[in-house]
């Protein structure tokens, strides 16, 4: 007898007929004799009303199962037919596991979101950005959920008095899509807020399906209001992630994306308010630089017209200066009003009431700080007149002289020489000037 077969080589042969006879193979059923030894690896059966069959999925494969496997739980297993040779018993040796009723929502939703994909719901480029500032925010969530707690905590902490308003809305069952989408078509329309947050907690596929829901994927992409979801934890993934102009990994991330840290915001205006003043004493200098240099040209041109000029371009200075003052007042206010608007969320009352003793005391200290400093520019310019009034001619004329000018041409006559008898003189004296004509000229008595 030439072919007698020992049972290690009848064995080899039917695990190579079976492995070459069945392809990777899709197996449901229900999970029994579950074990797990301190290898790792995981052992059990699958089996329905009237058969069961042996299966093993080893490590690292059975560490990164999303359940904990135990007896009764309907899977869906995928894995090759083998025949375990040292006990001459055929089993599933697999490679994926999940419940069999999250398996068939699984290919659901899979199918769905390509359909969506395709027609370019998820498309970047139709996805609109959130604004600089949220001032009003919608929440649709459970009312009673961890989810709703965390972001109300942080929005508290980073922006206090951001308005929120919580739209309450069942967020797993049945009937949780379609009143999910009736809120956000309704906040929506309404036009009250800056942005929409749609968010719950994590759970299983099954307990997050309301967000897979191929309605609320529309109304997401279809609604003129920034929508931001945060659906379960970091790992989980619903069609409204993808529908919605901003994905939040966690509720809270989504809280801290949609406002900023009033920190930064108390930071960026203090730093305002310094470069406000350093603008301030910058305009101050170079009003002087100005007034300085018109009283040096003051002092190059004639008594009379620098007296003038001098008053015409005080009066000048003045009113630009004072002009220059409102303007910065106006701004300074302006801005202060800004600030205000930004800061009443992120500051307590007494911070504001500060600021506002504060504004009331920078305006009369400007306004006394700029009558000081025209009071010396005119203490400074009356001292130069007197100093051109003391080396004018006039002031000679006034003392009893007079100056001698020609009619004819209007030149000084500063000597005798200068004259002929019968020429017509005129002598400017305190009072007035006098026609005069030359009779004769002679030297000095």
């Amino acid at each position: 007898m030439d072919n007698v077969l020992s049972p290690s080589q009848l064995n080899t042969l039917a695990r190579d007929l079976l492995e070459g006879a069945f392809p990777l193979v899709w197996v449901e059923g229900e999970l029994g004799n579950v074990s797990r030894p301190a290898s790792g690896h995981l052992y059990f059966t699958l089996k329905d009303a009237r058969a069961q069959v042996r299966a093993a999925m080893f490590r690292p494969k059975s560490q990164w199962l999303k359940f904990v496997p135990r007896e009764g739980v309907r899977v869906l297993a995928r894995g090759r037919l083998t025949l375990y040779e040292a006990r001459g018993e055929y089993q599933l040796v697999l490679d994926h596991m999940e419940e069999a009723g999250e398996g068939a929502l699984r290919r659901a939703f899979e199918a769905l979101r390509a359909q969506l994909q395709a027609e370019g719901l998820f498309d970047p480029a139709r996805k609109r950005p959130l604004p600089a500032h949220v001032r009003r925010l919608a929440v649709i969530t459970s009312p009673s959920g961890a989810a709703v707690r965390d972001v109300l905590s942080v929005l508290a902490r980073r922006f206090p008095l951001l308005e929120v308003e919580l739209l309450p809305t069942l967020v797993q069952g049945d009937a949780a899509a379609a009143q999910i989408t009736a809120l956000l078509r309704r906040a929506d329309a309404s036009g009250r807020y800056d942005a929409i947050l749609l968010t719950r907690g994590g759970g299983s596929l099954e307990d997050l399906w309301a967000f897979n829901d191929e309605q609320l994927a529309r109304a997401i992409a279809a609604t003129a209001t920034p929508v931001v979801s945060a659906v379960g934890h970091e790992t989980d993934f619903s069609l409204s992630d993808f529908a919605a102009d901003l994905r939040a990994p966690t509720p809270s991330v989504a809280a801290e994306l949609l406002v900023p840290d009033r920190r930064d915001l108390d930071a960026r205006l203090h730093g305002l308010q310094r470069r406000l003043a350093q603008l301030q004493a910058h305009a101050l200098g170079q009003a002087m630089q100005r007034a300085d240099r018109a009283a040096l040209r003051l002092q190059a041109q004639g008594p009379q017209a620098r007296l003038a000029l001098l008053r015409q371009r005080q009066e000048a200075a003045y009113a630009r200066l004072h002009g220059a003052w409102q303007r910065q007042l106006e701004q300074r206010r302006a801005r202060l009003v800004h600030g205000h608007s930004v800061l009443r969320a992120v500051q307590p009352a007494q911070r504001m009431a500060l600021l506002r003793r504060r504004l009331d005391a920078l305006a009369p200290r400007a306004q006394a700080a700029m009558a000081r400093q025209l009071q010396r520019d005119a203490m400074h310019l009356r001292g130069i007149a007197r100093s051109l009034e003391a080396v004018s001619p006039l002031a000679t004329v006034a003392r009893g002289y007079a100056i001698v000018t020609r009619s004819t041409d209007g030149a000084l006559v500063r000597s005798t020489t200068q004259v002929r008898p019968g020429d017509a003189l005129q002598a400017r004296v305190g009072d007035g000037v006098l026609d005069v004509q030359v009779i004769a000229t002679g030297g000095a008595s």
